[in-house]
C-alpha cells in the first residue's frame, strides 16, 4: 500500500513538473520598451510566434493564464491588408 501510494505521488509530481514546462515554453517574456512617439511599453508575456491563430491567447477558447482574460477574437476572420 505505501509502496503504490508513493508510485502515484512521484507520478503525479513527474506529470505537473512535465506540464508546467510545456506551459512555460508556449510563453515568451517580451522587455519593456519606448515606442518612437514616447509611450511606454510595460514588459508582459505572450504566445510563442507561430503560424497558427488558433493557440494564441486572444483568441475564443482560449484565456490569457497571466491575467485570466478569456480571448474573444475570431480566429477564423481574414485580414485585410
Amino acid at each position: 500500500m505505501k509502496k503504490t501510494f508513493v508510485a502515484v505521488l512521484l507520478f503525479s509530481l513527474f506529470l505537473g513538473l512535465s506540464f508546467g514546462s510545456i506551459a512555460e515554453a508556449r510563453s515568451v517574456r517580451v522587455r519593456s520598451s519606448i515606442r518612437r512617439s514616447g509611450v511606454y511599453v510595460p514588459a508582459h508575456h505572450r504566445t510563442s510566434p507561430n503560424r497558427s491563430r488558433l493557440d494564441n491567447w486572444s483568441t475564443k477558447g482560449n484565456y490569457n493564464p497571466y491575467t485570466g482574460k478569456r480571448g474573444s477574437a475570431n480566429p477564423y476572420r481574414v485580414r485585410s491588408r
